[in-house]
């Protein structure tokens, strides 16, 4: 038998499928294998089987060997992989290291195993005594322990009777021993969040709607607090019950064990968890439990869409509009086009969820190519917070230069005083934005980004945002020898300690990328928040979606109106949807919710319809909006990027690729919109230089999609790198 396989090589001249005989190896599709390669060993998958080739059979290599006992690639795997490599242009070897866990290539993890010690019940008690003797005391004191435990670890009967002794036990026959498999379980300590299944009468409506269209995707519109997820759990019981599996998606990994502890309070140990943030074992015991069937229920962020489950019933997306769901990085791809892919081929439905759909998504609901679910009343029937609009500008010329508007501070200590929780919100980290030299104008920058450092005062630290270089602070300016050095802008370890001097008595939590680096992190600061250990929570936009935390009747968002004025077409989407999600963590329980806005642009049309939860007159006005300019959902927009740690290089690229894109444009003159070349907005980042192409084309132009792609990755080279963007969610 021939077996076809792609070598784990990410490279496109390796991006080709070499035939390899079996010889008497049990070889399946999905088989990963090692097979010789150049001089070398090599990794690969079978991804067909065939009874000859079109090489001579002597020129054929064989297969050294069968990594794992069951196919780790499924089918599906095979069809979704030639699926990514068509759309998106990425190397077969590079779509697969996606379904496995990374840690499984090169066998840098496998099952972990313990000794476990039982009695050999074919030896009777007595006979077992004769065989002891009585001089063994220990030996026989070891017998009748494991005749009530029945089973035990090896290590810590060792450790209780004596190495010597269970040796002993084992030569003579009457200890048994085998190898147990332990499953590495993360978020162990998580309280099951025990669910009613009780449904209010929008929340019937939507599964009924669910259940019976005929359209593939649904997308449910539901305000925040309106129950969105028990019409998850309830559609995945449905899809669990009748045999089938289930996947759910979160935006963000400080979501995930919410979303988990629900889960397994309705459906037990049959979910399992899959996101970056897992242990190399934990992430590899999740993943055999889904590919296995011994998991039927896979919950996580982005990486989750690729869990190695059989049968789906259902995908839902929570807060599809997330731009987390678009890979920014190599490989390059969209959460839900997968996910679209992966339902029809399992003939399942599809659930986009959000308070704030994209205008992408609701277009095609509104056109009819989706089934539009509509839950406009929060599930306790109370009304959304109130909006409390601070205008900075009359702030500042009342002379109060604080972050904290003079409504903010009586709101907080009304919320205080109450003894009910607040969140304060500002995207952004670190203490300050800038630090800048009042003598000469210097800003510190970073050496690998043409990007501004961000002062932190932990450490005493200046730390880019973009690469993670730290520097020590500056004592003085480098440029001008100036000692007066400023902070500017406000991070939110400056906001910490802000409040901290404003009310010294609160006990304040904070929420960043700076505060989540260590494992279960995010779930160590939740935990503490919602068990109201702490009483405000300041954070960035992971603190914005998704949380329930029903003490919480105040929410502080500090400039607002920061993403505003972006050079990119979705910056007024964005802020409203992030404006919109924030607001949504107040007055989720019985008690009425407040939230202040603070912006410099308080006449903003976005802010206003943020401030009345007013979601369609959004849409209708950026709809109308993009259709006049011709912005996506009404064209695509194709980047192409160009990258080199060489200056001259990456222009050199930037030619090249130019050259033969603007061909392409000559004779399509027509389907485009917009065409040209120029540096990327940040011109340097992690220590190379960016130049891109930025184009505009009219709808319905797949081929010249693919032919852009085909005639821009050809100039990619060990020293420059090229690559495309398809409505890229980071415009920067």
């Amino acid at each position: 038998m021939i077996a076809e396989v792609i070598v784990d090589i990410a490279h496109s001249e390796v991006d080709k499928i070499f035939d390899y005989q079996t010889g008497t190896l049990d070889v399946e599709c999905g088989s990963r294998v090692v097979v010789p390669f150049g001089n070398t060993k090599i990794e690969g998958v079978v991804i067909r089987l065939k009874s000859e080739s079109d090489f001579a059979l002597e020129k054929l290599k064989y297969i050294i060997r069968v990594i794992d006992e069951s196919p780790a690639i499924t089918k599906e795997h095979l069809k979704l992989m030639d699926y990514m490599r068509k759309k998106y242009h990425i190397p077969s070897a590079l779509v697969l290291r996606q379904f496995l866990p990374s840690e499984m290539r090169k066998g840098k993890v496998r099952q972990k195993t313990v000794s476990v010690a039982y009695l050999n019940f074919d030896i009777i008690a007595e006979k077992a005594y004769e065989i002891i003797g009585k001089r063994a005391k220990l030996q026989r004191e070891c017998y009748d322990f494991l005749l009530n435990e029945k089973t035990f670890k090896i290590a810590d009967l060792n450790s209780k009777f004596g190495y010597s002794s269970v040796k002993g036990l084992i030569e003579k026959g009457l200890i048994l021993v085998r190898e147990e498999r332990i499953i590495r379980s993360p978020y162990t300590t998580l309280e099951n969040k025990v669910n009613s299944f009780e449904l209010k009468e929008e929340q019937a409506k939507t599964i009924q709607s669910i259940s019976t269209t005929d359209k593939r995707v649904s997308l449910i519109h539901g305000v925040t607090g309106s129950g969105k997820t028990l019409v998850y759990l309830n559609l995945i019981r449905q899809v669990v019950t009748s045999g089938k599996t289930a996947i759910m998606l979160v935006p963000e990994i400080a979501l995930t064990p919410q979303m988990l502890s629900q889960l397994r309070a309705s459906f037990g140990e049959v979910c399992a968890i899959l996101h970056s943030g897992l242990s190399a074992g934990e992430k590899f015991d999740e993943w055999w439990r889904l590919r296995s069937g011994e998991a039927k229920i896979a919950i996580g962020a982005r990486s989750a869409i690729f869990a190695p489950l059989e049968n789906l019933g259902i995908i839902i997306i929570d807060e599809e509009h997330d731009g987390s769901y678009d890979s920014e990085s190599n490989p390059r791809y969209s959460t839900i086009d997968i996910a679209k892919f992966r339902a029809e081929y399992n003939d399942c439905k599809l659930i986009l969820g959000s308070a704030t759909p994209s205008i992408d998504a609701y277009q095609k609901a509104q056109s009819g190519e989706y089934n539009l679910c509509e839950m406009k009343s929060r599930i306790n029937q109370k009304p959304l917070p109130e909006m409390i609009i601070a205008d900075m500008r009359d702030e500042i010329r009342r002379g109060n230069n604080s972050a904290f508007s003079t409504a903010l501070k009586d709101e907080l200590e009304k919320c205080l005083k109450g003894g009910n929780q607040a969140i304060i919100f500002i995207n952004r980290r670190g203490y300050s934005q800038q630090v800048i030299c009042r003598e000469c104008g210097y800003v510190a920058k970073c050496e690998n980004c043409d990007v501004s450092l961000n002062y932190h005062s932990s450490g005493n630290l200046l730390k880019c945002h973009y690469c993670g270089a730290t520097y020590h602070m500056l004592t003085n300016c480098p440029e001008c020898g100036g000692v007066h050095i400023n902070y500017v802008g406000t991070g939110t370890q400056k906001v910490v300690e802000d409040i901290k001097k404003l009310f010294p008595n609160a006990t304040i939590l904070r929420m960043d990328n700076d505060t989540t680096q260590n494992k279960e992190s995010h779930f160590k600061i939740l935990k503490q928040f919602s068990e109201k250990k702490a009483d405000i929570l300041v954070g960035t936009q992971m603190i914005a979606k998704g949380h329930d935390f029903p003490s919480v009747t105040l929410v502080g968002i500090l400039d607002a109106d920061m993403s505003l004025f972006f050079s990119d077409y979705r910056s007024g989407e964005r802020t409203f949807q992030l404006l919109t999600q924030v607001a949504g963590r107040s007055g989720r329980s019985n008690l009425k919710g407040v939230v202040v806005l603070q912006t410099y642009s308080p006449n903003n049309p976005v802010l206003k319809y943020a401030i009345n939860y007013d979601y369609k007159g959004f849409y209708e006005r950026e709809h109308a909006l993009r259709k006049t300019t011709a912005f996506p959902p009404f064209s695509t927009i194709l980047r192409i990027m160009v990258e080199s740690e060489s200056d001259a290089d990456a222009l050199e690229g930037l030619r090249c690729v130019f050259t033969e894109i603007n061909e392409v444009y000559e004779q399509n003159k027509d389907k485009f919109l917009f065409f040209n070349k120029m540096k990327s907005p940040i011109k340097r980042l992690k220590n190379k230089y960016r130049y891109q192409i930025l184009m505009r084309i009219k709808q319905g132009s797949d081929d010249l999609i693919d032919e852009i792609y085909e005639k821009s990755l050809k100039h990619s080279t060990s020293s420059v790198l090229v690559y495309v963007e398809v409505n890229p969610s980071n415009m920067s």
